[in-house]
């Protein structure tokens, strides 16, 4: 597909839809542009006369999680300075809403190019599902990590030691329903993979979150606050903000979403289509450079460093101790504990850099699960569209890592925590098979 007619293709996908705007999803943020690289640069790769970025900078948006980490130490170790791109920003946004609105307002506009993003994202933008029916195209360019969220609980529920099995908490929110009470279940925004991992984990214990609660959107960096003041009876996010949330004892966690799911798709780097058609060189340069931020961040001797990094006032600005012991795969979840580092945050092992198609698909058969998709989306032309797996595979030959590409884009039959399987070659019925859905 050609550069021209992916760009088409996004923006005749799928009838006009208004999104759902809720809760501080749309809030405005003024971009923070990231600090000096820590320490020595990198030694600077050969970039010159052919191979030279079309620009040296782009504007990149991130929110405050441990995920953005590849994006973060690309800054902070020189890489995007390394691949020629020494004028790259990357800055903090207030929300995902926030990252929304200045991904379609663009760096011409005072917006961003790209960024840390929800993997869903890019297809509700490019669609504009969430975005008023201004469809902005997008490529997602690489999933930044796998793993790495939590469901948490009020401590009201402390006792009923739920984990992956939700199904105890049916009956406890139905009592205080009837007592006149709002169930509010926070997610970070609608469509995302939060809102997905929760949905799913409410659903198979046969909670319907359409109607059984109510779900709410809190921006990242708010849920523990909520949640100590009682604003709501559980949420997903990513990390730091569960280990936090047990760390000052106002909550407990449920479960690691690896335990959800081994290896689930998480974020992913993804920019406007737009930026990288004009700039295909420097989107090369961005990609070999969060790439090897990437294999730095899955190396056991670089765990301290990457979480001081994180730790900083510019980054997550929070208590090294929030984030050190998920990074290594501890959980305590303040009503058990577990030691897997399977289960950890992974940025490069086990294929977690690698954009599959079969994980976009899933998440848009959730969508179409959830009333979400917009009407008439071909579900495979617009994976075919938006996931540009082939520019994930040139940038790791030029770094080297060529033995890195799999053997296909799909991960082929994935099976969730309650034993339910999606086989992407068939999507349909996986679907049918599932009991509470959109009526």
């Amino acid at each position: 597909m050609s550069r021209l007619s992916r760009r088409k293709f996004i923006l005749n996908a799928g009838a006009t839809t208004v999104g759902a705007l809720v809760l501080n999803s749309c809030s405005q943020s003024t971009p923070t542009t990231s600090a000096s690289p820590a320490g020595s640069p990198a030694p600077a790769a050969n970039v010159t006369g052919a191979d030279a970025p079309e620009v040296t900078t782009a504007k990149l948006g991130f929110i405050a999680l441990t995920d953005a980490v590849p994006l973060i130490v690309a800054k902070e170790k020189g890489l995007f300075a390394k691949y020629g791109m020494p004028d790259v920003e990357v800055a903090k946004q207030a929300s995902w809403g926030a990252t929304r609105d200045n991904i379609v307002l663009g760096s011409a506009g005072g917006g961003i190019d790209g960024a840390h993003i929800l993997s869903p994202f890019p297809y509700q933008i490019s669609t504009g599902k969430v975005t008023d029916g201004n469809k902005v195209p997008m490529y997602i360019l690489a999933r930044l990590n796998t793993n790495g969220q939590g469901i948490q609980l009020a401590n009201t529920y402390k006792e009923l030691k739920i984990g992956t099995d939700s199904s105890a908490l049916k009956e406890a929110f139905a009592k205080q329903k009837a007592e006149g009470k709002d169930i509010k279940i926070a997610m970070t925004f609608p469509g995302g993979t939060h809102d997905l991992w929760i949905r799913y984990w409410l659903a198979a214990g046969g909670i319907n979150p359409d109607t059984d609660v109510s779900l709410i959107v809190v921006p990242p960096a708010q849920m523990v606050a909520n949640v100590k003041v009682g604003g709501m009876e559980a949420f997903c996010v990513g990390e730091p903000w569960p280990l936090q949330t047990v760390n000052q004892d106002v909550g407990v966690g449920a479960i690691t979403t690896g335990e959800f799911w081994k290896d689930h798709p998480e974020k992913s780097f993804a920019m406007r289509a737009e930026w990288v058609d004009k700039n295909p060189k420097a989107t090369k340069a961005l990609l070999m450079a969060v790439q090897e931020a990437q294999v730095w961040c899955d190396k056991a001797e670089n765990v301290k460093e990457m979480c001081d990094i994180l730790a900083k006032r510019e980054w997550l600005k929070v208590p090294v101790e929030d984030i050190l012991d998920r990074s290594s795969g501890k959980f305590d979840f303040g009503n058990r504990t577990l030691d897997n580092p399977s289960l950890k945050q992974k940025y490069w092992s086990d294929a977690a850099s690698y954009p599959f198609k079969s994980h976009d698909l899933w998440f848009l058969t959730e969508h179409e699960r959830w009333g979400m998709l917009p009407e008439g989306v071909d579900k495979k032309q617009l994976i075919d569209a938006v996931n540009r797996e082939d520019l994930w595979q040139e940038a790791a030959k030029a770094i080297g890592q060529e033995a890195a590409i799999p053997k296909s884009t799909s991960r082929g039959v994935e099976t969730f925590f309650d034993g339910v399987k999606f086989d992407p070659e068939n999507p349909t019925a996986y679907l049918n098979a599932l009991k509470i859905k959109k009526a």
